[in-house]
């Protein structure tokens, strides 16, 4: 009397577990952060630029511009409104165009990564280069120009959504701005001249009261001027909201103006955004 045996069930692998919306976020984030840092030039000129400039016109202007408030001193929050709109307007408008030209965005569209992450890993990148500039920039003129940090929870709480907002605003436009660059080498063409005229006519290298009428008007429909008036509130005494256009820092305004550009910034990127260019088709 022979006996079968029966053949043993082969082994089942429990499927693989897919990573969640956090986990992609954070793998990307990193992988964003990694690549700005291995690229030396924005490095330099986007943490650097706004370091060198405080340092060069803190050491040409030194007057008062209002009792108790030094040039320095205002140049400082137009600068940190400066680098904040560095890290996410003029980064995400230069760069995206050339990972656009090298066939980078069009390789992520073809993964079965969600095109969401890709979208969220740039502004985990932008959130935290932006943190830390504004950190850097901080400790250098509290350090050597005696900038004096906000001294209650409430300007410290207008600094959070300030900077909240404007990053906002400038991350959806840079991404919006990105898709005018038809080539790699186009994109700084693009993005940089406008970054320069906003700076000049936002009361970042000058007093904005002291600006043409019609070049303070103009300045009125775009972030920038408003995020830096939202930082002059944080790190300006009370009474300078005396010396601006309204007679005071008009903070619901600020407010009003960052969240519709954050409106319109989204609009624009959800209907001009391009994965590829248009010699791919």
């Amino acid at each position: 009397m022979t006996t079968t045996t029966k053949p043993a069930a082969p082994a089942t692998t429990a499927p693989a577990r897919r990573p969640g919306a956090v986990a992609l976020t954070l793998r990307q984030g990193r992988l964003e952060i990694t690549q700005f840092l291995r690229s030396r030039e924005s490095v330099v000129f986007t943490m650097g630029f706004p370091v060198v400039m405080i340092l060069i016109f803190a050491a040409i202007f030194g007057d008062e511009i209002a009792p108790g408030v030094s040039y320095t001193q205002y140049f400082i929050t137009g600068m940190i409104a400066t680098g904040l709109m560095t890290v996410s307007f003029q980064n995400l408008g230069i760069w995206i165009p050339i990972e656009r030209d090298r066939g980078v965005l069009k390789r992520y569209r073809g993964t079965p990564m969600p095109s969401w992450v890709w979208f969220a890993g740039k502004v985990l990148m932008v959130v935290v280069i932006g943190i830390a500039e504004t950190v850097l920039l901080i400790v250098v003129s509290a350090a050597m120009f005696d900038l004096e940090l906000p001294g209650t929870a409430t300007k410290w709480l207008t600094f959070g959504w300030v900077s909240v907002l404007g990053v906002t605003a400038c991350t959806l436009c840079g991404i919006a701005i990105s898709s005018l660059a038809r080539t790699a080498r186009s994109g700084s063409a693009v993005v940089t001249p406008v970054a320069l005229v906003l700076q000049f006519i936002s009361g970042v290298f000058f007093v904005f009261t002291e600006l043409p009428a019609w070049m303070q008007q103009v300045a009125a429909f775009f972030p920038l001027k408003w995020m830096c008036q939202g930082l002059r509130s944080v790190f300006l005494p009370d009474s300078f909201g005396a010396r601006e256009p309204a007679g005071s820092f008009e903070l619901d305004r600020v407010a009003l103006v960052l969240v519709a550009w954050c409106v319109i910034g989204l609009v624009l990127c959800l209907t001009t955004f391009r994965w590829t260019t248009k010699r791919d088709g």
